[in-house]
């Protein structure tokens, strides 16, 4: 893609406002207090714009983080005719940041700069409805046992005739503007992902297309919002596509390597085999794509006899499974011969329908060979095999192969840090005090300083340099080669954390089982729910142990209680959020998703360390490669995650200058266990205690504070 033609519009550095000046401007058209953490964040912004040297800024909730890099972002975009990429981790952020602050912000700076500034959301083509695939129809899908359901077809047609109306209707085609929304399975009936897309030239809704249109409006705009996902894409795949730009801010930095991760992951499955030979079967002969669809077959016999979980040797057999879907479908391509531009659309879209399933299949079948190749030591895939659980005696999905990246500190080094200056920031980035475990697995070189020496242990691959320090403390410098510099500033939190929150463990309580919660934790559970009159969010370290504690405590607790897949996420937060005495539990997913300022949260328990699982595939291969360059993988991998997940679940309890409360870890390790200091390092700092009476009484205290607030 072409640089954005902003050239004619931009404006001689020395003609524009500073920093602290439009800073200012955008404080008090969005209606804030202008924050000396804000202020430092914005300066830190500008100097690593300026210099070319990486920022990694921590922020805490309620600082203005948004502002603080937007500002100085805007500033360089407008002086410098160029465009700078923010990229998120959720859409409530890409909607807060494109519906909420760039519009206010736009208007504020304008007068100053002399320009309107312009910004423009961009997220991955499969996001966008197709309207050729829409007037054409999709190619066959993967078989799904589901759809013999006479109920589940009829609800995906529903679904398919809605989303052709809505194709007459939308301005945008975006689908998270379609709410309700519908299944994966329905979208794949109006999308195509870039493989499959016929590019705007050739197709005869170019004109029209969604994608090429919003694609065109990031050209020409100064900030454009993406997600991390198409930031990875556009990082490790040959098509550019994102604008080009110098400077890309990845706001909840600490979501960047599970998401580069998802990106970079193989999967195969029998399933993809054979629908790959059924879309080439109508452009090559029968009998080479009935090779494929065989070997296909024969894939998933044997997967189905295999057991699930991490694969560190390739059996024989399944070698040889793989090496005939590899072969079977580079015959396929070979057959299909080159690209060519058809005479008819149709036609062309059904061949690259079929070009980017046989090269998703045969790419993944090398991939998966190839990861057993070097030495367990030096192996930079992991491979597992994922079974679905059964239910009502069938798998809910057919066996599928997986393999991802061990490490992609690597990949972002060379893709990322090495292209344009980043600014990564997030109200989570130092973990036991430090911001080195998490730059590790950026793939930057370690800062040093106040760091445990088992969690300065290199992640992955990616041991690097000793650090170079300098005395100053918000922006210790380290450089590896001369080739990657970067900065650290903690810019703080207004929040008082010692006066506003009490950190509770229940050290009294016994380790956390593997067969769910005991009768003590659940009695726990409860009397911390009743001292504090409802307004409790439980975070519970898998859905099994949330569903168990609403089951079992649903009928003995005087408040509301609602729990996570009784309606959807949203509607939850939003009911919790509007009746003060109603507790929500929920696990993982919704650590990120909350934000309930007010007295409808004052207490905030965690079940257990959210440790992963053992068996996890990924993170237990990242264990081990620590462990082989003779760190300690422990710490590295499942501590840091641990600490990551604590802080956010933590971080739900503040949310302005006003809230009060209560955060409980009712999991007694987090006091007893060497690596407790890690962990407690890792949260905000709220005046601590282990004693149950304690901790009771303030939550009374609270309650009765809310209730005469609301009187």
């Amino acid at each position: 893609m072409p640089a954005p033609d902003l050239l004619s519009e931009s404006v001689t550095q020395d003609r524009l406002p500073d920093v602290p000046t439009l800073l200012a401007a955008a404080v008090e058209a969005v209606g804030g207090t202008e924050r000396p953490g804000q202020v430092r964040m914005a300066e830190a912004v500008e100097k690593a714009i300026a210099s070319g040297e990486h920022l990694a800024a921590q922020a805490g909730t309620g600082t203005g983080k948004s502002l603080a890099y937007l500002v100085p972002a805007v500033r360089h975009a407008v002086a410098k005719g160029t465009t700078v990429v923010v990229s998120t981790a959720t859409i409530a952020l890409q909607r807060q940041l494109v519906d909420r602050d760039l519009p206010r912000l736009a208007e504020a700076l304008a007068p100053l700069l002399g320009v309107e500034p312009r910004f423009a959301i961009l997220k991955g083509r499969r996001n966008y409805l197709c309207l050729h695939r829409v007037q054409t129809g999709a190619p066959e899908e993967p078989e799904d046992e589901g759809l013999f359901d006479p109920r589940r077809l009829s609800a995906l047609g529903r679904q398919v005739k809605r989303l052709h109306e809505w194709a007459d209707e939308t301005a945008t085609g975006d689908r998270d503007e379609l709410v309700p929304g519908v299944s994966e399975q329905a979208w794949r009936q109006v999308s195509v992902t870039a493989r499959e897309c016929l590019g705007a030239q050739r197709c005869p809704q170019g004109a029209e297309c969604f994608a090429e249109r919003a694609r065109a409006e990031a050209g020409e705009a100064h900030v454009v919002v993406t997600n991390h996902a198409l930031l990875a894409i556009d990082a490790l795949e040959d098509v550019q596509v994102l604008p080009e730009h110098d400077v890309v801010i990845v706001d909840e930095a600490h979501e960047l390597v599970d998401r580069v991760t998802s990106v970079a992951t193989g999967e195969l499955s029998a399933g993809s085999v054979e629908a790959a030979a059924r879309r080439a079967g109508r452009l090559v002969e029968d009998g080479i794509a009935d090779r494929l669809k065989e070997a296909g077959e024969g894939l998933g016999v044997l997967l189905d006899e295999m057991p699930p979980g991490r694969m560190d040797v390739l059996s024989p057999a399944l070698g040889n499974a793989l090496a005939a879907v590899r072969d079977a479908a580079h015959a396929c391509l070979t057959a299909l011969g080159p690209e060519r531009k058809e005479n008819d659309a149709g036609d062309m879209a059904a061949r690259k329908a079929a070009r980017s399933s046989l090269e998703d299949v045969h790419d993944t079948a090398v991939r998966l060979l190839d990861a057993f190749t070097p030495e367990i030591a030096s192996r930079t895939d992991v491979v597992w095999l994922d079974k679905p659980f059964v239910q009502e005696g069938r798998p809910r999905r057919p066996p599928s192969l997986h393999v991802a990246p061990i490490g992609v500190g690597g990949l972002l080094r060379g893709t990322l840090f090495d292209r344009r200056t980043a600014i990564l920031t997030s109200a989570t980035l130092t973990l036991g005090g430090s911001f080195d475990p998490l730059a590790r697995q950026w793939g930057l070189p370690p800062l040093g300083g106040n760091t445990t020496e088992d969690a300065a242990r290199p992640e992955t691959d990616d041991a690097a340099a000793p650090a170079a320090h300098t005395s100053d403390g918000d922006a210790a410098r380290t450089k590896d080669g001369d080739k990657i510099s970067w900065s650290a500033l903690d810019a703080g939190s207004p929040f008082d954390h010692a006066k506003a929150g009490i950190l509770y463990v229940a050290r009294h309580l016994p380790q956390p089982g593997r067969d769910g919660l005991t009768d003590a934790y659940l009695t726990e559970i409860t009397e911390l729910i009743e001292a504090a009159g409802g307004r409790t969010l439980g975070l519970f370290s898998s859905m099994r142990a949330a569903r168990q504690a609403a089951d079992e405590l649903k009928d003995h607790l005087s408040h509301p209680l609602l729990c996570q897949g009784d309606d959807s996420t949203s509607l939850l937060v939003k009911r919790f959020a509007e009746d003060e005495r109603t507790c929500l539990f929920g696990t993982l997913s919704l650590w990120q998703g909350v934000d309930v300022p007010g007295p409808s949260l004052q207490l905030v328990i965690m079940d257990r360390i959210p440790f992963p699982r053992p068996d996890d595939p990924v993170a237990s291969a990242r264990q081990r490669a620590v462990a082989a360059r003779g760190g300690n993988g422990f710490m590295a991998v499942a501590a840091t995650h641990a600490a990551l997940l604590l802080a956010q679940g933590a971080g739900r309890l503040l949310r302005s200058a006003s809230d009060r409360g209560v955060v409980a870890i009712l999991d007694p390790r987090f006091a007893t266990a060497r690596y407790g200091s890690f962990l407690r390092a890792s949260l905000p700092p709220f005046w601590p205690t282990t004693d149950p009476d304690v901790v009771r009484n303030a939550l009374r205290r609270l309650d009765a504070a809310a209730s005469a607030d609301a009187q």
